[in-house]
């Protein structure tokens, strides 16, 4: 019995040190950057009949730690000029955001763009901010990129965006209406 009982607690101890070894071990690998950089996740919807919605979706830190969803989507519907949009959504602890605000993006280079607010009086919930960037993104750089969310006092939320996800905000800009066209085709 006491044989069985040291047999599993030996089990859980090697367990448990490969675990810790695993864990710190990663941080020497040269695929870490790849572990510590978000990842995008890019879907296609039909809402409503003859719309169809693209969308970039991830989450990323501001300078304080806080955690942001960024959501950049196109809007497309058949005969008319697409719509694209930046939307950040705080979640709980997030400081309030005050409309309307632009979004200033600023580059590694020291290119500065602003984003209009598409919330003029009043957002869904006091953590989202929502920006035209019809004229921004066909002008971003594919770099890495700093939003910065405006606050009273002169004071802002810096969110950094990896150039991964800038180059997926790209892939959504160049999805051709034609393409979209010939989809809804082939859906009849």
């Amino acid at each position: 019995m006491l044989h069985i009982i040291l047999s599993k607690l030996r089990r859980l101890l090697i367990v448990f040190i490969l675990t810790i070894c695993i864990f710190l071990g990663l941080g020497n690998f040269p695929f870490n950057s790849a572990i510590n950089s978000a990842i995008a996740v890019t879907t296609q919807v039909e809402p409503v009949p003859g719309e169809i919605l693209y969308s970039s979706q991830t989450k990323l830190d501001d300078e304080s730690g806080k955690v942001w969803q960024v959501v950049l989507f196109k809007q497309v519907y058949p005969g008319e000029k697409s719509n694209i949009s930046l939307r950040l959504v705080g979640f709980p602890g997030s400081a309030e955001l005050i409309h309307p605000q632009p979004l200033r993006i600023t580059s590694n280079t020291g290119q500065i763009w602003n984003a209009p607010d598409i919330f003029l009086d009043e957002a869904p919930a006091p953590t989202i901010g929502q920006y035209d960037f019809n004229e921004v993104l066909p002008n971003l750089p594919t770099e890495p990129l700093k939003l910065a969310i405006p606050l009273p006092g002169a004071k802002s939320i810096n969110i950094s965006v990896p150039v991964n996800v800038v180059t997926e905000w790209k892939s959504i800009l160049s999805i051709q209406l034609s393409a979209i066209s010939n989809q809804l085709l082939d859906n009849f």
